[in-house]
């Protein structure tokens, strides 16, 4: 496609979003801005640092420890799943940005799609573990993809479920993220919430468009520790891109008040950030290094080869198109992505003409409208003051997005456990 096509293409491309807002992915976007990648692949992002995602269970109380011992053991905990959310944010956020020359459009799953694959334990010491990765399309119309991050070998779950609504504006486009991740350390019997930040699209003008993240997330550990972000873009705190700033306190009473912070972390999430104690934010000068994102390199995920792949998996059902988007050869990506995508609207009729419903292959949808049901979410949702409502990710109780259904996706390790097609 020459400049002037892709010129043209792009200013069309403009103009249908003018006027846009709800599911994003439904836009059909110039072929030279898609990504070769599913975005059901976008899932292993969360655990590209198994070592890190892991740590807390190395931080454990001492036998007959005092509770000093407790509370600080407590923070470090609580500090040390602060630094793998950290580092879960590059890869998210700019890895297309870096490797590509500009932000990416994902191929849009179809409901059923799956992805799975395993990081292998590269510890010396082989205290990590296998750490597998399932990744499920539950719902199409909006899509919605859960997933579910789990280590045998030192008992740790990590689950939850991504979403968007987005709406445009002059020069950018605007995100609200839906969905949360719960964190699971049974041998420590912790949990946390981690809720998504909502982000903007930049650089649309020029046809180089990049993520920038803002507004406010939130980690809230069941020991009462809760950690707010705050994420801006160029300039706000340093005149830098991706800055972040993230305060730690003792509970969310005390969060109203930022002298209450027992810990400040402060940097760029795509870069380096640092950690200071106290309300103080810390000094790339004098204070300790918190995470470096360009020193440490993401642990590749193990996926089986294309031909050992079952037909729904994302690699082996987009295979053609991705070729076609690596190849730049854009009459046969739109010919190789209506196929697919006609064949998911006919397997969907027929279901339909059939009555037959469609079911999820790994995932349960929990309603928690029920006041009665307990579980390790609502407790941290009562501990942060977070809205229990699939609304905006990380909205408070009883605030402006405080509204619609309660419904949530959560792992049936069982539905797993009896999966006869789909391996490893």
């Amino acid at each position: 496609m020459s400049n002037v096509a892709q010129s043209s293409s792009w200013t069309s491309f403009l103009k249908s979003i003018a006027s846009f807002n709800g599911d994003l992915s439904s836009l059909t976007a110039p072929p030279f801005i898609l990504s070769p990648t599913s975005l059901s692949e976008y899932s292993k992002y969360w655990s590209e640092h198994p070592d890190l995602l892991m740590e807390p269970n190395f931080l454990a109380n001492s036998e007959n420890a005092e509770k000093y011992e407790i509370e600080a053991m407590s923070l470090k905990r609580t500090i040390a799943v602060a630094r793998w959310f950290i580092s879960t944010l590059r890869s998210q956020y700019c890895s297309r940005n870096e490797n590509m020359g500009s932000e990416k459009k994902p191929l849009n799953p179809f409901l059923g799609e799956v992805f799975v694959g395993k990081w292998q334990d590269l510890s010396k010491d082989g205290k990590i573990g296998t750490t597998n990765l399932l990744s499920e399309q539950v719902s199409h119309h909006p899509p919605v993809t859960a997933y579910s991050i789990y280590n045998e070998k030192n008992n740790t779950l990590l689950q939850g479920y991504n979403g968007i609504r987005s709406s445009f504006s002059t020069t950018s486009i605007n995100v609200k993220q839906y969905g949360h991740a719960l964190l699971n350390y049974q041998n420590l019997n912790e949990d946390y919430l981690v809720t998504l930040p909502p982000l903007h699209i930049e650089g649309l003008i020029t046809a180089s468009p990049f993520v920038e993240l803002e507004g406010t997330s939130y980690i809230q550990a069941s020991s009462g520790y809760i950690v707010v972000f705050e994420f801006s873009g160029r300039g706000y705190f340093s005149g830098k891109k991706n800055t972040f700033k993230a305060r730690i306190y003792r509970d969310i009473l005390s969060s109203s008040n930022k002298e209450n912070a027992l810990v400040t972390i402060s940097g760029q999430w795509s870069g380096k950030s640092y950690i200071a104690k106290g309300s103080t934010t810390p000094s790339s000068k004098s204070d300790e290094l918190f995470y470096d994102a360009q020193y440490k390199k993401p642990e590749e995920l193990i996926v089986k080869p294309i031909d050992e792949q079952h037909e729904l998996e994302s690699r082996k059902a987009w295979s053609k198109v991705a070729e076609a988007i690596k190849k730049s050869d854009y009459d046969l990506i739109h010919v190789e992505k209506l196929k697919l995508e006609n064949e998911q609207r006919d397997l969907r009729k027929k279901e339909q003409e059939s009555d037959i419903k469609w079911e999820t292959r790994w995932f349960d949808s929990i309603d928690y409208s029920d006041s009665s049901y307990r579980d390790a979410f609502t407790n941290l949702i009562n501990l942060s003051n977070l809205s229990i409502k699939n609304c905006p990710s990380g909205s408070v109780k009883g605030g402006k997005y405080d509204s619609g259904d309660a419904k949530h996706w959560r792992f049936n390790p069982s539905k797993w456990q009896n999966e006869s097609e789909i391996k490893l």
